[in-house]
């Protein structure tokens, strides 16, 4: 979508005008015939709230949009979700211009950006394999014209703009269908992504994995024809030598459960369990891309988890990358076993100040916070305070659960050093217990549990029914106010 400035404030030509209403009514100047249509269409300039109209401008009849952009106690930014608003109304349908009075609100170039920002994540489509679409099913919407832009808006849209590249990236890569998003097709899409910007990549096969002991990573992966990789992303924008931070992904480009196997119905979404490395991805690129002042390193442990003859079964025995030996119970409980690795990896690699990782883990954190929120485990108050902070910042909302010894315990095996799974009871916080045996030195480490985030079983404020982006926002937000500071 072709986005444009203009200092004036009379708009061009366009097929519709959205004037932003922060205030309390409408502007002045507007024909009372207007302002009495949208009186007795009860409009209020709640975020979002749009009000649409025909009226002379310049000469002509003009598509008039009102969108509602008053600051309300709950909305992180009411002009993201006015331009979320302008895109879900206007995307499709034949509005093919859009001009955006940016004058008659006296928007900054800031809450411009948030609007725009809005817009762009909520226009974002999929529609590569879609050859049948009705023309009124379409894209329609092609440039957005902003006019009476305050000064320092196209500054602010490029930040923003990095941002928004991010997320889409994401979405992407969690709805291609898992034939071509796979481990392989997930590194090389990536690096064709991050090149130019900066960010360096490395990549290992599955014979240096082996070579390195890896046993838990690999063990996921043996059971598919697609081989495994461990993807890394380095972004040095910060001091020459300062630790970085690092964000570890899980990849499971697709779960059918391997022995373990899941059930047939909605097995199709396990698609997106790799959503946690996904989110990891799209983020490197929006650090890169808006050249973050930070040290910041992704890594994406990625598998694919098939049954087949080679595949692992229930009460092996393997030998993780720390020489910690695993008994499996269930191969269904995969992730972990891919996490546990790429964190033994990051610490003996990469001398992390602090990581953190983000999976889609566990089904039982659905059934704890619904679909509002991601998990968040940590070992380090600081750590956990500043992500939850980010969370809210951000929109990409977490809620921190409690590790302890007493969990802990449920994951002792009689014949190994440590069960992948515990009993039914408290199966998200097990599952953060047996990853933070994995941790070492007492280095500062956050689990965000994500299973519910990445998905959308409908349209919310800033995305359609799909692919959400959830976690990009959310790493951003943390490095600026942390590794940025």
């Amino acid at each position: 979508m072709k986005i444009t400035f203009s200092t004036s404030a009379q708009p061009k030509a366009a097929d519709a005008l959205a004037i932003i209403i922060a205030g309390s009514g409408l502007p002045g100047s507007l024909d009372q015939q207007v302002r009495d249509a949208a009186s007795a269409a009860k409009f209020e300039p709640k975020p979002g709230k749009i009000f649409e109209t025909f009226a002379p401008q310049n000469g002509k009849m003009t598509r008039l949009v009102f969108v509602g952009a008053k600051a309300a106690d709950k909305e992180a930014s009411p002009f993201e979700a006015a331009g979320a608003a302008l895109a879900a109304r206007y995307l499709t349908g034949g509005v093919r211009t859009l001009a955006v009075d940016a004058g008659a609100a006296d928007m900054s170039a800031a809450n411009l950006a948030a609007l725009l920002t809005g817009l762009t994540l909520r226009a974002w489509r999929h529609d590569r394999y879609r050859t049948r679409l009705k023309d009124e099913q379409k894209v329609s919407l092609a440039e957005v014209m902003v006019c009476g832009a305050p000064a320092g808006s196209e500054e602010a849209w490029h930040e923003a703009a990095a941002l928004v590249e991010g997320v889409s990236f994401t979405r992407e890569l969690v709805t291609e269908p898992p034939n071509i998003i796979y481990p392989e097709s997930f590194v090389e899409r990536c690096i064709e992504r991050l090149s130019g910007t900066g960010a360096e990549v490395e990549v290992l096969d599955e014979a240096q994995m082996r070579e390195l002991g890896m046993g838990a990573l690999l063990g996921v992966s043996q059971g598919s024809e697609r081989e495994a990789r461990l993807l890394v992303m380095r972004w040095n924008g910060g001091e020459a030598g300062a630790k970085p931070t690092v964000f570890v992904g899980k990849g499971v480009t697709f779960d059918s459960g391997g022995i373990s196997i899941k059930p047939g119905a909605g097995m199709e979404d396990m698609k997106w369990d790799m959503g946690g490395a996904g989110a990891v991805a799209g983020a490197m690129l929006a650090l890169a891309k808006r050249k973050a002042k930070a040290n910041v390193i992704g890594v994406c442990g990625l598998v694919e988890n098939m049954p087949d003859g080679k595949a692992l079964r229930p009460s092996d025995v393997i030998t993780t990358m720390s020489g910690q030996t695993v008994e499996v119970l269930n191969t269904d409980a995969e992730g972990r076993l891919v996490l546990c690795d790429a964190l033994t990896w990051v610490q003996r690699n990469c001398e992390p100040e602090r990581i953190v990782d983000l999976a889609t883990l566990t089904g039982a954190m659905i059934i704890a916070l619904g679909y509002e929120h991601g998990g968040l485990f940590a070992n380090n108050d600081d750590l956990a305070e500043q992500l939850t902070k980010a969370g809210r910042v951000s929109g990409d909302k977490l809620w921190r659960f409690p590790l302890s010894p007493e969990y802990d315990k449920l994951l002792d095996s009689p014949i190994a050093d440590m069960k992948n799974v515990g009993p039914r009871g408290a199966g998200s916080i097990t599952a953060a217990q047996y990853l933070q045996r994995f941790i070492e030195n007492d280095t500062p480490w956050a689990h965000l549990d994500i299973a519910a985030m990445v998905w959308a079983q409908k349209p919310g404020a800033t995305w359609d029914k799909g692919a959400t982006g959830y976690g990009v926002r959310l790493i951003d937000s943390f490095v600026r106010e942390v590794c940025e500071s």
